[in-house]
């Protein structure tokens, strides 16, 4: 069993809403390829791990430098529950350590994933993972019931309770704790906020078209100042 910490990648073929989002050309490369480039400078992940049913995909993963786990087809069903999905990925990744990366968040830097590990590294209080997240200072409802405010006494936004909302950009924990719950976030979790940009997730084609445009913007402001 490996003592490092492992960046795993579950990731699955095809996609409803957005077709074939993790392979399909993004920025001049795919959603995938960029994850394991990204995951791969980050200080203090020894390995990156694909973990995916979908030959296409594991490929992709081997070109980027990444080790692959061919997962049962079972485990990539609409009908297997995220729990399930959970246990079965991290019963087949051999770290002590795991740092559960999601592949439609292109826009994360390597600096948040390094602030999550050193935190979690720490141990400086009782917490048994480290889950990044980003803040919601919105007036929620639920069934017509406001959920977080008191509408007869509002208060200004940024003096609504201090929520935060999983991106699931990250999230670190110990192998057996992931078995144990079925979870990526622990009984006991530790939130580190990221920036709202960094936390877009790609789940519709609206979202893939901003991402890929903020993403190749950033990219090219990054080369300017290189340049300059």
């Amino acid at each position: 069993m490996a003592t490092g910490i492992t960046a795993l990648i579950g990731v699955r073929g095809g996609s409803k809403r957005v077709a074939n989002k993790n392979s399909r050309p993004f920025a001049g490369s795919n959603l995938l390829a960029i994850k394991v480039a990204q995951l791969k400078c980050v200080p203090g992940i020894d390995r990156v791990i694909v973990n995916s049913e979908c030959d296409e995909l594991l490929a992709i993963a081997r070109h980027a430098g990444a080790e692959t786990v061919k997962r049962d087809p079972m485990f990539a069903t609409d009908s297997v529950l995220t729990s399930d999905y959970y246990r079965h990925i991290a019963e087949n990744c051999d770290s002590d350590i795991i740092l559960s990366a999601t592949v439609t968040t292109p826009l994360a830097r390597s600096e948040s994933y390094q602030a999550g590990i050193e935190r979690f590294l720490e141990k400086e209080e009782h917490f048994d993972s480290v889950t990044s997240c980003v803040p919601i200072k919105e007036f929620l409802y639920r069934d017509g019931v406001a959920l977080n405010y008191d509408p007869a006494a509002q208060v200004r936004s940024q003096d609504l309770p201090n929520i935060v909302a999983l991106n699931y950009v990250y999230s670190i924990i110990t192998r057996t704790d992931m078995i144990r719950l079925k979870n990526i976030v622990g009984r006991k979790p530790c939130f580190v906020s990221m920036p709202r940009l960094e936390s877009i997730d790609i789940d519709t084609s609206e979202d893939f078209f901003i991402a890929e445009t903020l993403y190749q913007q950033l990219h090219q402001e990054l080369s300017t100042r290189k340049a300059a």
